[in-house]
């Protein structure tokens, strides 16, 4: 019981992560240690398993797709997003560099983590680097925003696009709901329950993820070290985004009232106590990483004990 509640925080901590523009999800789930088997569980809802359902072989499908733990890593999420979703929000319109400070330390942190996963040679730091760049590029905070679209296509596609940075660590969801316009609707949708909205967007998640997860699960068969230096790239160049100092370089107002800014990174002016505040947060962001893998190593360990 308690591997399923501590599985259900991590989804949680995943849901909640994937609500702020910048952070991912997926860094969540690598550095708590089931981003594998989740990328493999969602690989299995193919359409092989998905006849066993239809035939009415139930224990075995859901034995093929590890249903109990989607459905408990599921539920988390889902909590997250419909709880946090406000409080997340709100922390981040009233206290911006406080909270990006603390996910800065996160960041750092996961990136030290995955990092120290890797076998290092010239091809894993040649890859380090060049998902680095583009990383950095694609989330830089000087990006201008496509205007919002509530088509019914484009909503899917959102969410087929969205799901897929998701999953991938230092590639946030969200950042890439605001580059195409839809983080304050689709934000908006979640907290007004617009069944339409959230329907077609979940559909568009699900299409994406599984194509997705197929992709990512070769990857790691075939080439494991190249793609978790990928991935760590991926999270060291996503500091760009996170950095917590910035400064207003335009603001686009659309006639449904959402507001889009676009800035530029800058150094802190003033080292007053939002400075020390924001030093002690992205310490404390920094700490809780590796907290959280003292705590899932000394549980392996003493699983491995008890079945011993």
């Amino acid at each position: 019981m308690k591997k399923w509640i501590l599985l259900f925080f991590k989804g949680v901590a995943m849901g909640a992560s994937d609500v702020v523009p910048g952070v991912s999800g997926g860094t969540i789930a690598f550095i708590s240690g089931i981003y594998e088997r989740l990328i493999h569980a969602i690989k299995s809802v193919n359409i092989q398993n998905i006849k066993l359902f239809f035939t009415g072989h139930f224990k075995e499908f859901w034995k093929n797709i590890d249903g109990n733990f989607l459905v408990c890593l599921a539920a988390g999420i889902a909590t997250s997003f419909l709880s946090l979703a406000k409080l997340i929000t709100y922390l981040l319109e009233a206290y911006p560099v406080l909270v990006w400070s603390f996910f800065c330390g996160l960041i750092v942190a996961s990136v030290i983590f995955v990092g120290r996963t890797v076998k290092w040679n010239w091809k894993t730091a040649l890859t380090l680097v060049v998902f680095a760049v583009v990383s950095f590029f694609v989330t830089s905070p000087e990006n201008a925003p496509l205007g919002q679209n509530s088509a019914y296509w484009y909503i899917f596609l959102c969410g087929a696009l969205a799901i897929c940075a998701m999953i991938l660590p230092g590639i946030s969801g969200s950042f890439i709901l605001v580059l195409l316009g839809q983080y304050a609707f689709i934000l908006e949708s979640l907290v007004e329950l617009r069944i339409d909205v959230i329907g077609i967007f979940m559909v568009g998640a699900v299409v994406g993820i599984v194509s997705f997860s197929h992709v990512l699960d070769w990857l790691f068969k075939n080439f494991e070290m190249i793609t978790k230096a990928a991935l760590t790239g991926f999270m060291l160049g996503s500091l760009n985004k996170i950095w917590p100092w910035k400064s207003l370089l335009d603001t686009t107002v659309y006639p449904n009232g959402e507001i889009q800014k676009i800035e530029e990174n800058i150094l802190p002016t003033e080292f007053g106590g939002e400075f020390w505040g924001a030093i002690g947060l992205a310490i404390l962001g920094f700490g809780i990483i590796f907290a959280i893998e003292f705590i899932s190593e000394k549980m392996k360990k003493n699983t491995g004990n008890v079945a011993a």
